[in-house]
Parts: structure tokens; C-alpha cells; sequence
């Protein structure tokens, strides 16, 4: 009965840092019903966000017996969202590994500072500046990508409005395989997903084609269609 509660239980968050990137993770947290420990070092932001969390601490992380205390190795998951200050993201991450934090997402400034990261422990390193650069840098490549997916250095997804040239037409005619050496992984038309399409699925008008390869080759595909 007790294994059965604590599978049923709901993870428990700490997020470090409530600079934009921290508070918005905390905030999204809290939105789904997740319990969410929110810490800075700065009084202010924490009374800033204290009526959006569960808890909210003003504390230093790079002081160990502080984070023992309010104790943070009984989180499931623990996101260090620390903004400019790399010394202390990075003695934050340390300490915290060392204290056995389960899993542990931590925001890089830079590849360099998310190289040292991965180094040290940290489960996950996230660059959300760089990530949402490429997303603006796509979309401004072409009008028709929804969003873009960096899957690692050489291959990315995209998800695609389809262009007028592609309305009507089914993917054998389209040919996007040959053309330009990508896949498409699936097709959303309103909210029904068609995965791993038939080459005779036609393509219409507002449907969303999700497509996977090289990154070369989808900035291909996009600059080909920007007109879409």
C-alpha cells in the first residue's frame, strides 16, 4: 500500500535561481499541480514569486550546510536556473551532487560553462537563450516553422505548416526524401496525428508536417519554401 502511494505521488520540484528563465520553470511547475520549492539568493524575488510556488526561500546555494537544511536532497528534481553568476551555478551543481540530488537540470550560460556542467554531474544542461535564438533565427527564415527541435549538432525536427505548394498533393509526389534528404515523421491535421504517414496520405490545407533531418538539409527545406 505505502509503494502503491509513494508511485501515485506527485514529483517534487526545486527550482534554483528566479531570474526569467527560473521563475517561468517555477511558475509552469506550480500551474500543473507539482509541488515547487523556489530559491534566490535575492529577497525580492522571492517575495516576487512566493504567491505562485509552495515554498519560496531566500538562500545562498553555494553554501552547503544551507541547502542540507532546507533539504534538498528529498526533491525528485532540482533545475539550477542560476543566471550570470557561472561560479556560483557551477559550486551550486557541485554541492549538490555531492548532497545526492536525484536528478539535476542545470541552466548554461554558454557551451563552455555547459561542458564544466556535464563534468561535474549534472543530469541535464539546458541553454534556453541559445535554444530559443534558434527558434526566432527559423522562423524568420521561413514563416511557416512552428517550432525547431536541436536533437543533437548534426540533426534537428521541425514542425511545418504546410506550404501551398504541398496542398493537395501526397508525399510519393512531394518527394521530400529525395529532394532534400529529410523525413516527414508525422502529420498533424487539427488535432489528429498521423504517424509515419503512407506515401499516398495526401497533404491539406493548415495541416502541420513534422519533419526530422540534417540541419544543412532542413535549412533547405525551409529557405525552398519560404514563400510557402
Amino acid at each position: 500500500m505505502d509503494k502503491g502511494c509513494r508511485i501515485l505521488a506527485k514529483k517534487q520540484f526545486a527550482v534554483i535561481g528566479m531570474g526569467r528563465f527560473g521563475s517561468s520553470v517555477a511558475d509552469a511547475l506550480s500551474k500543473l499541480g507539482f509541488e515547487v520549492l523556489a530559491i534566490d539568493v535575492s529577497e525580492q524575488r522571492i517575495q516576487e514569486v512566493s504567491g505562485t510556488v509552495t515554498h519560496a526561500v531566500s538562500a545562498d546555494t553555494t553554501d552547503e550546510e544551507t541547502l542540507r537544511a532546507l533539504g534538498i536532497r528529498n526533491f525528485d528534481v532540482v533545475v539550477v536556473a542560476i543566471g550570470a553568476d557561472i561560479q556560483a551555478s557551477i559550486l551550486t551543481t557541485l554541492i549538490l551532487k555531492e548532497l545526492g540530488v536525484p536528478r539535476l537540470i542545470v541552466k548554461a550560460q554558454n557551451e563552455l560553462h555547459g561542458k564544466v556542467l556535464s563534468k561535474i554531474g549534472a543530469d541535464k544542461v539546458v541553454f534556453p537563450e541559445r535554444d530559443m535564438g534558434l527558434r526566432v533565427a527559423h522562423h524568420l527564415i521561413s514563416p511557416n516553422i512552428l517550432d525547431y527541435i536541436e536533437l543533437s549538432d548534426d540533426y534537428s525536427i521541425i514542425e511545418m505548416k504546410a506550404p501551398r505548394q504541398f496542398i493537395g498533393k501526397n508525399l510519393k509526389q512531394l518527394d521530400v526524401r529525395a529532394k532534400f534528404k529529410c523525413n516527414v515523421m508525422a502529420i498533424k491535421t487539427g488535432v489528429k496525428m498521423n504517424i509515419s504517414p503512407y506515401a499516398e496520405d495526401i497533404i491539406h490545407e493548415d495541416d502541420v508536417l513534422v519533419i526530422v533531418g540534417k540541419n544543412n538539409d532542413l535549412t533547405n527545406l525551409e529557405i525552398a519554401y519560404a514563400e510557402g
